[in-house]
């Protein structure tokens, strides 16, 4: 028994040191500036942009296949961020500014067809096939893409509710 324990030892050391020799032999190296640009981006992995996350987004304007502007929850102030980080001028006049929203399901419309259930990529809608549906609103990213599916149009998009944990103390007005 205290054989066998020590050759299962020795193997994992042995196996532990080749694995470490191996990562950093055959280590590939990424754009650096792909993980700039991910740290720009919102990580809410909505998918407005068109990619499946921000990680693809981000290597995709690393390569320039993608428009700074094409994260719609970042706004103007990404896409300022992301022209100065490529070196690159944008036209901001395309450039929606959205206040955050969250989907909202109203009860009383809703027949439980899980269409919007399929469609949220953050499983932030709560419900079952023909059980009524909700939304857990600190998941949702407010992609809109269940309003978009509603058949009853029972989802509708509301604005974030300022509380203790998103409340900021305004702006002052310029003078």
């Amino acid at each position: 028994m205290f054989s066998a324990i020590l050759i299962i030892g020795a193997l994992g050391v042995l196996m532990g040191t080749a694995l470490g020799f191996a990562s950093r032999f055959f280590a590939v190296e990424g754009n650096p500036l792909e993980g700039e640009i991910e740290e720009l981006l919102p990580g809410s992995q909505c998918g407005q942009c068109g990619y499946p996350g921000c990680g693809p987004a981000a290597a995709a304007v690393a390569n320039g296949e993608a428009p700074v502007t094409m994260c719609p929850p970042g706004g103007k102030a990404l896409a300022e961020a992301l022209a100065e980080k490529m070196g690159v001028s944008v036209d901001l006049s395309e450039v929606e500014e959205k206040a955050p929203v969250v989907a909202f399901v109203h009860e009383h419309l809703c027949v439980g067809c899980t269409k919007c259930f399929k469609r949220c990529p953050t499983d932030a809608i709560i419900g079952g096939p023909k059980q009524i549906h909700a939304v857990f609103a600190d998941a949702c990213t407010g992609c809109e893409k269940c309003f978009d599916v509603c058949p009853t149009e029972c989802i509708e998009m509301r604005p974030i509710q300022a509380n203790l944990q998103t409340w900021y103390w305004p702006m002052p007005a310029a003078a």
